[in-house]
């Protein structure tokens, strides 16, 4: 029974410490298989368009991805020799996912084997064993956007028009870099 116990323990806390490591996606280049997911991407479509996206990870919401953008939108207009930009299409989508997590007593330690099941009520489990459970819902956004961007001083009679200069200054104490 002791090293049951202690085996669960160890696998608390080996949870909790890997829990930790996972921060908010920083503002990065989007590079699958890398130490923290989620990044930016974007592709020219023609002289004056381009589609630029951003995906968070589960701990990004909705506005931080949406900001990070925004800010990808204005750096690629100045980098391109542009002053202003605005958004042709625009769209966030969100992926959510529920989970129940059965983790109790069995003839494995604290894990036995449960199925996920929907009945009119929502989701359960059920299996041999029954233990305390949990429900966990973890959402991940991806915002994108086609940008056109134009060379002179920002239309005052288009609302959708963004002066790329004041995004950078605004947004920009408030983008995460990666820790290196």
């Amino acid at each position: 029974m002791r090293i049951k116990s202690a085996a669960a323990l160890a696998a608390v806390g080996l949870a909790i410490a890997l829990s930790g490591c996972e921060t908010a996606t920083p503002y990065q280049p989007l590079q699958p298989g890398t130490a923290q997911s989620g990044g930016f991407t974007d592709q020219r479509l023609d002289q004056n368009h381009v589609r630029v996206s951003f995906q968070g990870n589960t701990l990004t919401s909705r506005s931080t991805v949406e900001n990070y953008l925004l800010y990808r939108a204005a750096e690629v207009t100045v980098s391109s020799g542009f002053d202003w930009f605005q958004a042709v299409d625009k769209h966030t989508d969100r992926d959510r996912q529920t989970y129940y997590d059965d983790f109790g007593p069995g003839p494995y330690g604290f894990w036995h084997p449960y199925w996920r099941a929907w009945g009119g009520w929502g989701w359960g489990a059920w299996g041999p064993y029954w233990g305390p459970g949990t429900v966990t819902t973890v959402q991940k956004f991806q915002a994108s956007a086609v940008i056109e961007m134009q060379h002179g001083p920002k239309p005052a009679d288009n609302p959708r028009a963004m002066d790329a200069r004041e995004v950078l200054a605004n947004l920009g104490p408030h983008i995460e870099r990666p820790k290196s």
